[in-house]
């Protein structure tokens, strides 16, 4: 469970999963760079780390607006710390719409910054994990990559092509050592799921379809994130891995 020393780039990390995520990477030995939209959330995540002893540095990008030249990222990036062990896309989008709202601009953007983004910038650090011989590729699924949520058609096709992105991304690269999984969240109180945690009726009722009895709270995500990022994950790519409290499993 050792990352010491390793430098990890963990997208969406102005806030939410990603952000803690970012945290406990740091927390765990890993420099970190965090890239996000936002510049002012990414200057309080950095400080969170930095007064904890931790490294971090931030860089500030749309990714969606980037999309075309995903190099200049990862040159970015290989800059700041001399390389990428550790990349971990955790931005997402989700629009929440009816069926009869979506628009061909806002299935593109969910396809694009869920499921496409994740795949060209994986493919830029590919070539310097290779030559190290280890790395490791950690896609943000959902349990809408199984089943399906009203509201959520666009999101949903995103993330269930993440799933199948993920086990496509370790037939091709895990020879190399460079392993990929996925980790499927359940309920987690975040900026993406606002309108959800707005209803305590539906939060209750959500709570109550899971084995656990009750929603996710963030720091249940700091152990498989680790686990998956580190020596201790060696054996284990192409795998979708659902972190819902048995959400699934009813």
């Amino acid at each position: 469970m050792n990352i010491s020393g390793k430098v990890a780039l963990v997208t969406g990390a102005s806030s939410g999963i990603g952000r803690r995520q970012s945290q406990v990477m740091a927390a765990a030995g890993a420099k970190v760079i965090l890239l996000a939209r936002r510049e002012e959330g990414l200057d309080e995540v950095r400080d969170s780390i930095t007064e904890r002893g931790g490294h971090a540095v931030c860089l500030a990008a749309d990714l969606l607006d980037k999309l075309s030249s995903m190099a200049e990222i990862s040159n970015q990036a290989t800059v700041i710390f001399g390389g990428v062990d550790i990349l971990i896309n955790a931005a997402g989008l989700n629009y929440r719409e009816d069926v009869d709202a979506i628009t061909p601009d806002s299935w593109r953007r969910t396809i694009d910054l869920n499921l496409t983004v994740p795949f060209f910038l994986a493919r830029e650090f590919i070539p310097g994990m290779r030559e190290k011989g280890w790395g490791r590729i950690v896609n943000l699924a959902s349990l809408q990559s199984s089943r399906a949520f009203q509201g959520g058609l666009a999101y949903g096709a995103s993330k269930g092509g993440i799933a199948q992105l993920t086990r496509a991304m370790a037939q091709a690269w895990s020879r190399h050592g460079i392993n990929c999984n996925a980790i499927a969240p359940g309920f987690f109180h975040t900026r993406l799921t606002e309108k959800v945690f707005e209803d305590a009726q539906q939060v209750s009722r959500l709570a109550a379809q899971t084995a656990i009895g009750r929603n996710g709270q963030l720091e249940d995500l700091d152990g498989i994130t680790v686990f998956l990022t580190s020596p201790a994950s060696d054996y284990i790519t192409g795998q979708v891995i659902y972190v819902d409290g048995g959400f699934s499993a009813q």
